[in-house]
């Protein structure tokens, strides 16, 4: 579905000193648009920024990177942490295919996919789903040692499971049902506040093998 366009968004894109607009060079120039040596987490899509924008103000000490490849929903994402007084977030946009081009290896300490989009209605779409194998070896060489997940779609978790198996992850606090669960300290996106009466949230977090960024084992 294609965004509605936004009258003040271009004007955000253009003012809002948390959006990165050069890319080009931001691989080195990293730790310096931080000016600190705080672990860095970064989150795939993210959307309207409800679950960015959070979790800065619950964790200070901690720097963000939000990745959104739609300019539009950026600008929202980036507004509302504005508005809100968050810090230490850098805004991206930016293709999640584009990341090694953004991040070095080992740059990133924890990575947040939430609420991706399934890509279930055909068996060949399934390569598509950002837990596929080709992903997780991605993610293998950039030395991401940390994943959370969450989503909706009980077809598109199944599949990560498998997938995460197959490449040697370890999974845990895997939960099927999240907001009936024990789990604390669950910070929501737009989309889950929203959806969360309609069915079961399924979540995990996981970490590559040692030995995963070897490239005979990514090949």
């Amino acid at each position: 579905m294609r965004t509605r366009k936004k009258k003040w968004a271009a004007g955000e894109l253009a003012d809002n000193p948390m959006i990165i607009r050069d890319t080009a060079d931001y691989k080195r120039q990293m730790r310096g648009n931080f000016a600190n040596d705080n672990p860095v987490h970064l989150e795939l899509g993210c959307g309207k920024g409800r679950f960015i924008t959070e979790m800065s103000l619950a964790h200070p000490n901690v720097n963000f990177i939000a990745i959104e490849r739609d300019p539009t929903i950026l600008a929202a994402a980036a507004r509302l942490a504005r508005e809100k007084g968050a810090a230490s977030i850098a805004f991206i946009v930016a293709d999640v295919n584009d990341i090694q081009e953004l991040i070095n290896p080992g740059d990133v300490s924890r990575m947040y996919i939430n609420f991706c989009d399934p890509w279930h209605r055909r068996k060949k779409q399934a390569k598509r789903r950002l837990t596929y194998d080709s992903y997780l070896i991605m993610y293998e060489k950039l030395l991401i040692p940390e994943l959370y997940f969450k989503t909706d779609n009980r077809i598109l978790f199944e599949s990560s499971i498998e997938c995460l198996s197959r490449r040697g992850w370890l999974m845990k606090n895997i939960s099927l049902d999240l907001h009936n669960s024990l789990f604390e300290g669950n910070i929501m996106t737009e989309y889950e506040e929203k959806f969360k009466e309609h069915g079961p949230i399924y979540r995990l977090e996981a970490c590559p093998p040692i030995g995963a960024v070897n490239p005979a084992a990514s090949t």
